[in-house]
């Protein structure tokens, strides 16, 4: 076996290993992992529980007993399914919470079987640490450039736009599973914070820092997740460009962005109470009864122009004057293209 150390997370980029595998219970695995890792427990969930407790309330002999009877299960399992089709030239990189018991005892059985293994140093606390170091010890040293503006101005799309012009973007939005404002979630949860800050540091790594990187103008959280204090920092720093739009156009964009919400009256429903302390009752009934009657256009622009906008105008007179600002006539896809390309040309 052959240990591999990581020091920064740009050591990840001179890795070779055909699989990282993950050993680690499932509920571990869900909270974060490395990029690209597979989840192979050596213990689930509850046999993790078990083991820890006959630990702490028996003995520690007992633990390694029956946790090591319990690990030589699941490899075999794992031997007989998810590696039955591996050959002798598969090289795979192993690692558990800190490069202990679990991830040894399963690389010892697979470097018996004649792979080349390799085992991370330190487990995953050592990627960990990488992160940690990238996102909140030190400042980072990308060229940031916001996109803001108010709600329904499709700064989203311009970003899929710009990265699909050959810009530098960073979407934080959709590392975080989340549209980034009440009416914002999707379908599926939001990642665990130390997902979102692993998924953040991963899309950090590879960008050119001499090159300018175009990235949303966010608040502090998305949904639940928070930005790490480094990139916050950066972007608190960055210039801005902003995005306008008439108000018949955003109000056309988010019936289209948010048309899942339309599917879903009781949860559309609940999302307007939410909105209870910063209205009047007769707005919030106005709002939903154009829910009620599937008025959607009227129901976006109520929203956009008696709840966003304003907040929008009072965080944005808080703000450095913009580098720029952009007035589209329409949100259509083409005229989001020659916005795209014009960004590039003007300021990369």
């Amino acid at each position: 076996m052959t240990p591999f150390t990581l020091t920064s997370l740009t050591t990840l980029q001179t890795l070779k290993a055909d699989t990282i595998i993950d050993v680690r219970a499932p509920v571990e695995f869900a909270q974060d992992h490395m990029p690209g890792a597979i989840n192979l427990p050596v213990l689930t969930d509850d046999e993790r529980a078990l083991v820890g407790t006959i630990y702490a309330q028996e003995s520690p002999f007992n633990a390694r007993r029956i946790g090591g009877a319990l690990v030589a299960q699941n490899t075999a399992n794992h031997l007989q399914n998810a590696l039955s089709g591996k050959d002798g030239g598969w090289q795979p990189l192993v690692y558990c919470w800190r490069g202990g018991q679990r991830s040894n005892a399963f690389a010892m059985i697979l470097d018996q079987v004649g792979w080349r293994v390799q085992l991370l140093k330190g487990g995953y606390r050592s990627y960990r640490r990488a992160v940690v170091q990238t996102l909140y010890d030190t400042p980072l040293p990308h060229r940031l450039m916001l996109i803001e503006g108010g709600t329904g101005t499709a700064k989203t799309a311009l970003l899929h736009h710009l990265s699909q012009c050959g810009a530098q973007v960073l979407d934080l939005e959709a590392m975080a599973e989340h549209r980034g404002s009440l009416f914002g979630a999707i379908s599926t949860p939001q990642p665990a914070q130390r997902m979102f800050e692993s998924r953040v540091a991963r899309a950090l790594t590879p960008l050119d820092p001499n090159r300018l990187t175009f990235v949303e103008a966010e608040s502090s959280k998305i949904g639940q997740r928070i930005i790490p204090p480094s990139l916050w920092t950066r972007m608190g720093d960055a210039p801005r460009i902003t995005i306008n739009a008439p108000l018949s156009a955003r109000a056309d964009f988010l019936c289209r962005a948010y048309a899942d919400l339309t599917r879903n009256a009781a949860q559309l429903g609940n999302l307007i109470d939410l909105l209870r302390p910063y209205h009047p009752a007769g707005r919030i009934a106005k709002w939903q009864a154009q829910a009620k009657a599937a008025d959607w256009q009227a129901l976006a622009a109520g929203l956009i122009g008696e709840h966003y906008d304003p907040r929008y105008t009072k965080s944005a007179a808080a703000s450095a004057s913009p580098v720029a600002q952009i007035d589209m006539p329409d949100l259509d896809e083409e005229t989001l293209i020659e916005t795209a390309k014009d960004l590039i040309t003007r300021f990369t």
